[in-house]
Order: structure tokens, then sequence, then C-alpha cells
């Protein structure tokens, strides 16, 4: 399985809630619409926990200041994805994707790295 990490941040000119409204109201369903397209098998959004815990456990361990929010997309494998964006369709999707995305991220300060998972444990199972 391999899973593409995106550490997003907001906007400049944009709320908190305008960006989550955003990316989960307007963004996340265009995902959902052209995950076939691109070989995308699941799309989670971590969207961080609003209150004093984040601030109090970053202030902790000098951490620097935190993310709006994660995506995850997931793949069967590297071959999968790139067979899929590489069609015209895929493509065509991606460009989609990363047009509506320049609405609410700032790209300059949100990285992003294509993984490959090894589940070392998982207690649910």
């Amino acid at each position: 399985m391999i899973k593409i990490i995106f550490c997003l941040r907001k906007l400049e000119h944009l709320s908190e809630t305008e960006f989550q409204d955003y990316w989960s109201g307007v963004h996340g369903p265009l995902v959902a619409q052209h995950a076939q397209a691109m070989g995308v098998v699941k799309y989670v959004q971590c969207r961080p926990v609003v209150g004093r815990l984040n601030k109090l456990v970053g202030i902790s361990r000098g951490a620097p200041t935190p993310y709006d929010g994660v995506a995850e997309i997931y793949f069967e494998s590297i071959d999968s994805l790139i067979e899929a964006t590489s069609t015209e369709e895929g493509s065509n999707a991606e460009a989609t994707l990363r047009a509506d995305e320049a609405n609410f991220i700032d790209f300059a300060q949100s990285p992003f790295f294509i993984v490959e998972l090894h589940e070392l444990f998982n207690a649910g199972t």
C-alpha cells in the first residue's frame, strides 16, 4: 500500500473555519468524484482537534506551528498510482484537483511525501 501525505497550511486570507469548510464540503467530494480515475482506494482528512490540547502539547515539546490539516491518499501500489495518473482521465482528474487545491492551500508551506506503509502494530485486529 502506498500513501501520499499532504501536510496542509491554509491560504493566509482564509479563516480556520473557511479552510475546513472548503476542504470538507468542496474539495473532499471532488476527490471522491475523481478517485476511481486516479486509482485512489482511500482518502482521509485529518483535522486538528480544536481547543487547548494541541497548543499545550505543542508548547511542551517546543513544536512549530501545527498544520491546518493532513490529507492521506491511499493507492494499492506505486505502479497503480503511476498507471492511473498516466491516463488522460487520470491526468485530467489530477489537474482538476490541483487547480481546486489552489483555492485553499498555501502550496509553498504545505509539504507532501509518498510513503510505503509498513504496519508494525494494530491493536484493532
